[in-house]
């Protein structure tokens, strides 16, 4: 679940992104995975969905290859996109499921950004 106020907008990295609606200063948590809200599903239950279903899903979430779980952010952090000079840092040994954090001070309405080979092992 997100832990900062963002909005949504349209991104010039792709398509919809989060901007930050205050200002986010380093080291300040910005997600933690919320049993209950956000999804951890086995990969194979998506599997049995419909093809239009599974798209969106993998779209919008990951396979996240150390938990070998499909992993979807219930709020507007699935609208995170991708840099290699992210603004999030993600902390895969803080938690299950990793901690989001800002590696930076992060300006009122910048958009945050994560590097996803961190949580998929691969670049987008």
């Amino acid at each position: 679940m997100l832990l900062v106020p963002v909005r949504i907008d349209r991104s010039p990295i792709h398509g919809l992104g989060i901007f930050a609606v205050a200002r986010i200063a380093q080291g300040t948590q910005v997600w933690q995975f919320t049993p209950g809200f956000d999804l951890d599903i086995d990969p194979k239950d998506l599997e049995q969905q419909p093809e239009k279903f599974q798209e969106k899903m993998l779209h919008y979430g990951y396979v996240d290859p150390r938990l070998g779980r499909f992993i979807l952010c219930c709020d507007d952090y699935r609208f995170l996109n991708h840099s290699a000079t992210p603004n999030i840092r993600i902390d895969t040994t803080a938690d299950r499921y990793s901690v989001d954090f800002a590696a930076r001070d992060i300006a009122i309405g910048e958009e945050l950004t994560a590097d996803y080979e961190i949580v998929e092992g691969s670049r987008p």
